[in-house]
């Protein structure tokens, strides 16, 4: 699963395909609310930073997240 963290706004004007929306503070706040320790997680911000502190904190809750580097500039880069 695909998660984009950033806000919906910037979710609204353009994602990855097949992301879905979960703002960061949502996200931090209440993980077990939308995500389930079974799972894979991919994880991507603007610029990739804050998604990556955002997952080495649900690694440390036992999430199977992983960080999309460069966030979604990288991606439009190579699209």
């Amino acid at each position: 699963m695909i998660i984009d963290i950033r806000s919906r706004e910037e979710y609204y004007k353009g994602h990855i395909e097949n992301a879905i929306s979960i703002p960061y503070q949502e996200l931090v706040l209440y993980p077990k609310k939308y995500l389930t320790k079974e799972k894979d997680y991919s994880i991507y911000c603007n610029t990739g930073k804050k998604s990556k502190k955002l997952v080495e904190y649900l690694q440390g809750l036992g999430y199977k997240a992983v960080n999309i580097e460069g966030g979604y500039l990288e991606y439009l880069l190579r699209k």
